[in-house]
């Protein structure tokens, strides 16, 4: 076995996702966030309120909290 396959092995972790999120949808009312690449939905609705969500923030603007 390579060095390479045993770190790889010890390490373990899950496998890495070579897709980039875009930004997070946002709900005004509760303050939540939801990351694009975890929901389906588009837009999603709040978890905690009900209310249609927000798309907000590419990770190429300068004010990106993702």
């Amino acid at each position: 076995m390579g060095v390479i396959a045993t770190v790889k092995e010890l390490l373990g972790g899950p496998e890495r996702t070579t897709s980039r999120s875009k930004g997070a949808y946002w709900c005004d009312e509760c303050d939540e966030r939801i990351l694009d690449l975890d929901t389906d939905a588009e837009p999603p609705v709040c978890p905690s309120c009900g209310e249609e969500m927000r798309f907000e923030r590419s990770p190429d603007s300068g004010g990106c909290a993702c």
